[in-house]
């Protein structure tokens, strides 16, 4: 049976990312007044690309052509380690907060080095973004992970989960501004509104999409496939960590499904938030993003504060 429980946490996440990416593409939709693709598309666009070939530039070095591997085992290796839909594995080192900020960290060091690696401008400059904007929303990542850790007495995410921070009534205030401030870097980390358009090319606006144009194939199959894993582990963070509600804390097959009906309706939840929000607001300009990165990073200042 453990070994069973394994493979779910390790398979969960690869399978339904893209899911989770057609859900808030179908609602962006829907909220535009259009037909939208099916919810599945993702899967299509990512078997098409696995049966294209590639096309790798004669100045590419090893980073250009391995670092999508890295990336997307990053995004398995983290994706196997977050409290999903339950609590009870036992995983004391690589499920500590430190491990899974600086994990996604190196997803991004090799995403930003591949776009410098073959020298394009338009990967030059999407890689000097990207670091930037990492590099602004790193510490407010890290002081929401340690707002939930200072609640909970511990730095494991498996053993904040089972705590259930809002239920501690005289930090709810401190829990709100957290999550507030992960909802941002949230945003910030997975390049979307209003950091960034997740769909477009043009050259004045694109973060991610300008670090990603020399690849195709079945390596950008993989940053893609990576992307939308990325996407799914902080909205599992942000499901579990701050709403642990119906997550399962023993093993049995009852509290398992029941676990993972409850986590499948808060994704849509946080799905249709971040539709809703891409739907009603603007990009802003690049200039304009560390004053947001920095209201994330004072909120969680203030909620560390409200704690002591």
């Amino acid at each position: 049976m453990n070994i069973l429980i394994w493979i779910i946490q390790i398979v969960f996440i690869p399978i339904m990312s893209p899911l989770c990416v057609g859900i808030i593409r179908k609602i962006k939709a829907k909220l535009q007044n259009r037909k939208g693709a099916s919810i599945f598309q993702p899967y299509n666009d990512l078997k098409k690309l696995f049966n294209k070939d590639e096309v790798i530039s004669k100045d590419a070095s090893w980073v250009f052509r391995y670092a999508p591997f890295v990336i997307f085992s990053v995004t398995i290796f983290v994706g196997m380690s977050v409290p999903i839909f339950m609590s009870f594995v036992n995983n004391t080192f690589t499920s500590d907060i430190l491990v899974i900020i600086y994990m996604l960290a190196l997803g991004t060091f090799f995403l930003a080095l591949s776009g410098l690696d073959t020298g394009g401008a338009f990967g030059g400059f999407g890689s000097s973004r990207e670091m930037t904007m990492s590099a602004l929303a790193e510490g407010g990542f890290i002081f929401s992970l340690l707002t939930v850790s200072f609640i909970a007495g511990t730095t494991n995410l498996l053993a904040i989960s089972n705590v259930g921070i809002l239920q501690h009534g005289h930090l709810l205030l401190s829990s709100i501004l957290a999550f507030i401030s992960f909802f941002i870097i949230l945003l910030a980390e997975n390049t979307r509104y209003p950091f960034d358009n997740p769909s477009t090319h043009l050259e004045l606006t694109m973060i991610h999409e300008a670090m990603i144009l020399e690849y195709s194939g079945k390596r950008l199959a993989l940053i893609e496939w990576a992307s939308s894993n990325k996407l799914l582990i902080f909205i599992s963070l942000g499901s579990s960590l701050f709403f642990p509600w119906g997550i399962a804390g023993a093993l049995s097959l009852s509290t398992i499904l029941f676990g993972l009906f409850i986590f499948c309706l808060k994704v849509f939840i946080f799905c249709l938030a971040i539709a809703v929000l891409e739907s009603s607001i603007a990009k802003l300009r690049f200039f304009k993003l560390p004053d947001l990165l920095l209201i994330a990073f004072i909120l969680n200042v203030i909620a560390i504060i409200l704690i002591f």
